[in-house]
């Protein structure tokens, strides 16, 4: 069984969102240096920073906040779906049946998008009207291979509030460049945020 990291590694050359606190990473002591006997760094980046979680507390007033996600929605069979479509909308959705799925993560000409060293802004997102088929279908977790799920510069962010208005749980940042379409075993494990409104996330796809 091969595992996939469609994680994004995070560095300070990583791509935020327009707005978002960039990625800092500062080395405190160096082995061998001013007598140091182990190498410390200082991490400072934001909450939705590169692979992350968006909990629904990240725009539901009294949501579930990232460290009181159910873990069991966060590690099950997964299906990767491949858009081709400029946006996720109802018409794209319409070619496939998600009956039998719970956790969704879209393929997208995005993942391609991680080559470039600025923020792009014409990025593949999910209409509102795309996410409430996805809630009407029952889908509990749903990813993308960008940093957002809306249309950027979104005055509304009506869909996020669909979305997690529906406690779905939502991945934000995946790299599915190497992966095919199909099911696989998704591991998802945001760090543990007391009250947190997203993490960043290590995600594994098995199979």
């Amino acid at each position: 069984m091969k595992i996939h990291d469609v994680t994004v590694p995070i560095s300070k050359d990583l791509v935020v969102y327009p707005g978002d606190p960039p990625v800092r990473i500062e080395r405190k002591s160096t082995i061998g240096k001013n007598g140091a006997k182990a190498n410390v760094s200082r991490y400072s980046l934001g909450s939705h920073t590169g692979t992350h979680i968006d909990p629904p507390f990240h725009f539901i007033e009294g949501g579930i906040t990232v460290d009181k996600l159910p873990l069991e929605l966060l590690m099950g069979r997964a299906r990767v779906v491949e858009i081709s479509h400029a946006v996720i909308d109802e018409a794209s959705l319409g070619e496939f049946d998600f009956t039998a799925d719970v956790r969704l993560l879209f393929k997208t000409r995005n993942s391609y998008l991680w080559n470039q060293r600025k923020f792009v802004e014409d990025y593949v997102y999910i209409t509102p009207g795309a996410a409430r088929v996805l809630v009407e279908n029952g889908i509990k977790v749903v990813g993308i291979d960008y940093l957002s799920v809306e249309k950027f510069g979104a005055d509304e962010h009506e869909t996020h509030l669909i979305l997690l208005g529906a406690n779905i749980v939502i991945i934000e940042g995946l790299d599915l460049r190497d992966v095919d379409p199909g099911d696989y075993e998704l591991v998802c494990l945001p760090l543990k945020i007391r009250d947190g409104d997203g993490a960043p996330a290590r995600v594994l796809l098995k199979g």
